[in-house]
Parts: structure tokens; C-alpha cells; sequence
């Protein structure tokens, strides 16, 4: 399960001293545990599923974005530096992503399924491409192809 591999790497990043890794791994595991005492008394005993925990991370991953852009834009370097290295870090827990061309041709099929041609069936489009790509694709990546795809 990834709760553990991030554990046992957090160990392996204590042992080498890797202090970069050792902060970002730590508030990986505090940010999934602050979302199992979020859910309840049930989930916190058992613990997140493997959905929940990829959730949490890329909530994370997001989080890195928006403050590089943020410290680009108020040209803080240092911290952008900072941040890439712990977005870069996070990203190695997500699942393997999937490619433009399998991505092109499931929302293809899903076009023709739903039979759908206008704008206005974007989130019907959405939906049902999500559904199929789920934890394989980012949301906003598939929100530009479902526009381009429904001009």
C-alpha cells in the first residue's frame, strides 16, 4: 500500500540524512492523517483507502503549483526551488500517468458513446472521462482536451 512505501521511505531518507525528503515525507503523512481524523472515528482506526491517500497527495501536488506560482510571481527563487524539489518528490507516489494518446482516444470513445457534439455537454464529457481515467489523469488536463474536442 502507498501508506506504507511512503513510511518505509521516509525511514530510508531519515537514515541518509535527506533532509529535503524527510520534511516533505513527514508533512505527506501529517496532511493524510489530519484528512483520517477529518472523516471520523471509523476511517482514522482503519486508516485511508488507497484512493483517499492519492487524493490527499495530489491535494498536495496542487498546493506545490499554486505556491511556486506565487513565488514566481513575487520572485522569490529560493522558494521556488524549494517547492519544485518537494512537488517532485510527491509525484513519485502517484500512479503511473497515463499517455495524451490513450487519453485522446478514451475521451474519443466517450464522445461517440454519449453522442455528444456541443460546449454544453462539457460536463457530461467530464464525468464520464474522469470516471474512466480516475487517479491516471489530472482533472484540469482533462477539462482542456474536453474543450478542445467540444468547439
Amino acid at each position: 500500500m502507498i501508506l506504507e512505501k511512503i513510511k518505509n521511505d521516509l525511514k530510508e531518507a531519515m537514515r541518509a540524512r535527506n533532509e529535503s525528503v524527510v520534511s516533505t515525507l513527514r508533512f505527506l503523512l501529517s496532511a493524510i492523517h489530519n484528512k483520517e481524523i477529518s472523516l471520523g472515528p471509523n476511517i482514522a482506526e482503519k486508516g485511508l483507502s488507497e484512493d483517499e491517500a492519492i487524493g490527499v497527495i495530489r491535494q498536495q501536488i496542487k498546493q506545490r503549483k499554486e505556491s511556486i506560482e506565487a513565488f514566481k510571481a513575487g520572485k522569490r527563487d529560493d522558494l521556488v526551488q524549494k517547492e519544485e524539489s518537494e512537488l517532485a518528490i510527491l509525484n513519485t507516489y502517484l500512479p503511473q500517468q497515463m499517455s495524451l494518446e490513450e487519453l485522446n482516444k478514451i475521451m474519443e470513445e466517450t464522445i461517440k458513446e454519449l453522442g455528444t457534439t456541443s460546449p454544453a455537454d462539457f460536463g457530461k464529457v467530464m464525468g464520464a472521462v474522469m470516471g474512466r481515467v480516475k487517479g491516471r489523469v489530472d482533472g484540469e488536463t482533462v477539462a482542456q482536451i474536453v474543450k478542445k474536442k467540444l468547439r
